[in-house]
């Protein structure tokens, strides 16, 4: 049973008490974010020892330079109170950052809260965190340090996950984080994978996916489709990608999700969007649930498809029926000498090889601009170099 969207929760208030019960619920309940607590007190731990030691260091240091200039003026009162307001500054940041530090917590358990009632008035639940998610999406491989986090998840009448997403790459200055939203929708059977890339959240360098396909794979689709999507298919695969993309479905798709990257890969569906997705912002929360619900009651047309591929693969994997002559009634040298096994007289659910996932490639388009820029930082000091030997030489 469908429930009304209900966003009241998201924005009402919270007090500090309600806050930290609800944070010590899902600690008990053993839903609290693994390590939150330990970690944190270790940070604020090294936080106090940096600040006592540094600036314990500095205003040691700034009280034996007041001194040395108050010994040779002779100001005693005005040096030992010149000594003591570094200390009092360390002592009072000392205090403060515990504060801050739990004032930070308790702005986080009131997210959480207002989150949780918000699944709840929605027919939903939540989840705070869930490191490196077992979702097969291009995202979920990408990288280190990976999480799913402010997790929004119902089951009616399929499961549907909203969630944000982080993973870093590279390291040390070179360490980048990479910061999505998502939706994740379970179909019933499995799909070719293929992917819409958005075009109107291109970068300079083209797509912002984390992978590049083979553009070989591209296929055109009929009408406006091509103005908002570039389509990938596997290849041997674009029959079956027209059948999933009837034009109503891609008008669904034009008219609620041109702003969203979308993947199809196994018997998932994913709607990618490089921002936070699971927020306290009612209009966000009004436009996804908006996007998935103009396309999920389409989905049973998808899990209708059947990788006509397979249908070879099933009708040897049936072993052979000892006709029984009982049953079937004599029709001459004609009639089948077996009763038809029962579902076999389409392709069983599933994908070929070739239609599990797309060929990835390379992105061109940012490769050219680097080289580009590398070849001007070195050929720009050589002609520079060049041309201040001519100059000298006239």
């Amino acid at each position: 049973m469908s429930v009304p969207f209900d966003p009241r929760p998201l924005l009402e208030p919270v007090s500090p008490a309600t806050a930290r019960a609800f944070r010590k619920h899902l600690a008990e309940t053993g839903r609290l974010p693994g390590g939150t607590g330990a970690g944190l007190v270790i940070g604020i731990i090294v936080a106090v020892f940096a600040l006592v030691v540094f600036g314990g260091v500095a205003a040691a240091i700034v009280g034996a330079f007041v001194v040395a200039l108050g010994t040779q003026s002779g100001g005693g009162a005005a040096v030992a109170g010149a000594t003591m307001v570094p200390l009092i500054v360390v002592v009072a940041l000392g205090a403060l950052i515990p504060l801050l530090v739990r004032r930070s917590r308790a702005a986080q358990a009131a997210l959480w809260y207002r989150l949780d009632r918000f699944a709840r008035a929605n027919g939903m639940s939540f989840e705070p965190q869930r490191p490196d998610p077992p979702l097969p999406g291009m995202i979920f491989s990408q990288g280190s340090g990976r999480m799913a986090s402010n997790l929004v998840r119902g089951d009616q009448p399929r499961f549907v996950e909203f969630a944000n997403y982080r993973y870093t790459t590279g390291s040390g200055k070179h360490q980048q984080t990479h910061t999505w939203g998502y939706i994740a929708v379970h179909l019933s059977t499995p799909l070719p994978h293929i992917v819409l890339d958005a075009l109107g959240n291109n970068g300079l360098f083209g797509s912002n996916l984390p992978v590049a396909f083979d553009r070989d794979q591209h296929l055109s689709l009929e009408g406006d489709f091509d103005r908002y999507f570039r389509l990938s298919c596997p290849r041997g695969y674009e029959t079956d990608a027209l059948y999933l993309f009837t034009p109503d479905i891609m008008a669904r798709f034009v008219d609620n999700a041109a702003a969203l990257d979308v993947e199809i890969v196994d018997d998932w569906l994913f709607f990618y969007g490089k921002r936070d997705f699971s927020t306290l912002d009612p209009a966000t929360w009004s436009w996804l649930f908006g996007a998935v619900a103009a396309m999920i009651d389409k989905l049973a047309q998808w899990e209708r498809w059947r990788d006509d591929r397979l249908a070879g693969t099933a009708a040897a994997s049936v072993p052979p029926v000892a006709p029984d002559t009982a049953a079937v009634p004599s029709a001459g040298p004609a009639a089948l000498p077996v009763v038809p096994p029962p579902g076999l007289l389409r392709p069983p659910p599933g994908v070929a090889t070739p239609g599990r996932r797309l060929r990835t490639g390379v992105p061109w388009v940012a490769v050219v601009i680097i080289l580009v820029v590398v070849t001007a930082g070195v050929i720009g000091p050589v002609i520079a170099f060049l041309g201040g030997i001519l100059a000298s030489t006239r």
